[in-house]
């Protein structure tokens, strides 16, 4: 998707189906994003590994990993870790952190594995990218075909249904003198962010588009992968979760 004021912010033209692949490989998604909490994702991966129960040195495959908060993380842990993601730019910053056990590679999250791994995350939302669910499907089945005998798969996907019911319509950004305008809507089940901005005297627009998917939803998609959905939590601390009350829709499968 071009980063340009001549892209067509439409919700249905087909230039958003693979918006991911220019917003996520962008400067700009780095600098809008760049004040995420770390310390809650630390506490998140030290209560997963706790629960999952992970054998000392495990192999973890981290599922769209970004620059790496995670995937470094998880390594500090005592983890065999592999961080892939399709963005090049985040692969090449994240690449400054590797070492004997944690590496990092581009990689298309919909493609399986040869190497068979103890635990797959899925985190912070990093699914439901894919115009076409057959995608999802094909990522659900990728992940199964990726794990080991024993392995245990996670997605920690955002709460629809509390993410509709509070979205911000609209509200102003500003980070490193930039401001970031940005509109949410939900249209045709997915939910939309529209971010336009101006810098050195350029105007950029991009678009995130995300499929709204409901626990109801995962849970055909996952009985059509042959997947066993195990357990269901509703935030990092891994509380009970709640239909509309819960912020996050935490998933553990085999």
């Amino acid at each position: 998707m071009p980063n340009s004021q001549n892209q067509n912010s439409n919700p249905e033209d087909s230039t958003c189906n693979n918006w991911f692949a220019s917003w996520f490989d962008s400067p700009y998604y780095h600098v809008l994003y760049k004040e995420r909490n770390y310390r809650e994702a630390q506490v998140f991966m030290d209560n997963l590994t706790h629960y999952l129960n992970l054998p000392e040195h495990a192999k973890v495959l981290d599922l769209a990993c970004g620059k790496g908060r995670h995937s470094i993380y998880l390594n500090q842990l005592g983890f065999d870790v592999l961080g892939v993601d399709l963005s090049e730019n985040s692969i090449a910053i994240a690449n400054k952190n590797a070492n004997n056990t944690l590496h990092f590679q581009v990689h298309d999250m919909r493609q399986p594995f040869e190497e068979k791994y103890d635990a797959i995350f899925n985190l912070f939302t990093s699914f439901g990218y894919f115009a076409c669910d057959t995608d999802h499907l094909k990522t659900l089945i990728a992940i199964k075909e990726s794990l080991s005998e024993y392995g245990f798969g996670v997605i920690d996907f955002m709460n629809a249904t509390n993410v509709i019911a509070n979205l911000v319509p609209e509200e102003t950004k500003t980070v490193d003198n930039i401001d970031f305008h940005i509109k949410r809507f939900h249209i045709d089940g997915y939910i939309y962010k529209e971010i336009d901005f101006e810098d050195q005297d350029i105007k950029h627009h991009f678009t995130e588009k995300v499929r709204a998917f409901t626990l109801h939803d995962f849970q055909e998609l996952m009985t059509e992968a042959g997947i066993y959905l195990l357990d269901i939590f509703g935030d990092y601390k891994l509380k009970k979760f709640h239909k509309t009350d819960s912020e996050r829709l935490i998933m553990i499968f085999k």
